[in-house]
């Protein structure tokens, strides 16, 4: 449905605050769950990474993409201009931290720090408008990752629990999860690299 909203061209804004699991389920594993974490059918962790809806929603060229969280209000807000400033369809994808998580809620947004800080979810924006101007679309936000990602996810119980449970399985995700956030960041980097001016 929402790539169907994406692909009308039509003036609209969408927020997805993404939990990584189906929330009104009860935290069942969803496409968005990341590669290793444990939920409702997943409780070997997941084994595949999740689908990265920006890059799909980037793909039409003509649709403005942020990817924000409240580690950075700035830029979140910075966002929320432009794709309500963009004449098209805008999407926002949020990091939204969620009780499924195994966190202290009440230490969240220092959780969502960890995550960007990590590496694992990216802080960029991408405007069409920029393209149009002979400029790279796509700005990075976050700086070089600072944390390993184990770091991050050890602080969420949504992985520990495999270790207590399956610490081999364990010791494998998190492997295949730090080398698919370490590719993923450097992915973002060498787009937002790129040079779009005209010669």
């Amino acid at each position: 449905g929402l790539d169907h909203v994406i692909a009308s061209g039509k003036n609209v804004n969408l927020l997805v605050l993404d939990t990584e699991v189906y929330s009104n389920t009860g935290g069942q594993a969803s496409k968005s769950t990341p590669l290793g974490a444990v939920a409702q059918f997943a409780a070997g962790g997941k084994p595949v990474a999740k689908k990265d809806l920006g890059m799909m929603a980037m793909a039409y060229g003509s649709v403005y993409v942020a990817a924000v969280s409240l580690a950075n209000p700035s830029q979140c807000v910075k966002a929320f201009l432009e794709a309500e400033a963009f004449d098209g369809p805008s999407l926002i994808i949020a990091y939204a931290h969620c009780i499924a998580h195994g966190i202290d809620m009440t230490t969240a947004v220092d959780e969502q720090k960890k995550a960007v800080n990590s590496g694992y979810w990216p802080l960029y924006r991408y405007n069409p408008q920029l393209a149009a101007e002979g400029k790279n679309p796509l700005q990075l936000d976050s700086r070089a990752p600072s944390l390993d990602f184990a770091e991050y996810a050890n602080g969420e119980n949504r992985y520990r629990v495999l270790k207590k449970n399956n610490p081999q399985a364990y010791d494998e995700l998190m492997k295949k999860a730090a080398a698919w956030t370490k590719a993923h960041f450097g992915y973002y980097q060498k787009l937002a690299a790129l040079n779009f001016e005209e010669k």
